[in-house]
C-alpha cells in the first residue's frame, strides 16, 4: 500500500520549504506545527541529518468533517507534510495520503473527506512542481 504523495522539486531546501508553506496555504491548509528534524536530531542525539522539516498542515473544515464522522480521527491529524533536502539543489516534499485514515479507521464514511484532502494536497504538490526554480 502506498501511503504518501510525493514530489521532488529542483529547488534548494529553504526556498522549497517556503514554497511548500505557500502552496499549502493556497489549498486552505494552515501550519499548526513545525518540527525541524535536523535541529532535533542534533540537539537530542548529536547527529547530523540533511535538512528536514515536518509541517503539521490543517484544513479546519476538513478536520471538522472528519471529526464528526470519527471522533478518534484526531490521532491522525493534522496532515503531515515533510520537506527534506535531497541534495544542494533538489528537495523532496511528501505528504501522508489522507486515504490512510480511511484504511486505519475502517470508517468508509471518511472517504469523501479523504478524497477532498488528497485532492488539495495533490494540487499543492503539483503547484510546487510547476513553480520556478531558484
Amino acid at each position: 500500500m502506498s501511503y504518501g504523495l510525493t514530489v521532488t522539486i529542483n529547488q534548494p531546501f529553504e526556498p522549497a520549504l517556503a514554497a511548500a508553506r505557500a502552496a499549502l496555504a493556497e489549498e486552505g491548509f494552515g501550519i499548526l506545527t513545525e518540527i525541524d528534524m535536523a535541529a532535533t536530531m542534533k540537539t537530542k542525539l548529536d547527529v547530523d541529518i540533511a535538512p528536514q522539516v515536518i509541517l503539521g498542515a490543517c484544513n479546519p473544515p476538513l478536520a471538522h468533517r472528519a471529526l464528526q464522522l470519527e471522533e478518534s480521527v484526531g490521532m491522525l491529524l493534522p496532515c503531515n507534510v515533510v520537506v527534506r533536502a535531497v541534495d544542494e539543489g533538489r528537495t523532496l516534499v511528501e505528504a501522508l495520503d489522507p486515504h490512510v485514515m480511511v484504511t486505519l479507521t475502517g470508517n468508509d464514511g471518511l472517504e469523501a473527506v479523504a478524497d477532498d484532502a488528497a485532492s488539495r494536497l495533490s494540487a499543492a504538490l503539483r503547484r510546487l512542481e510547476s513553480s520556478p526554480t531558484e
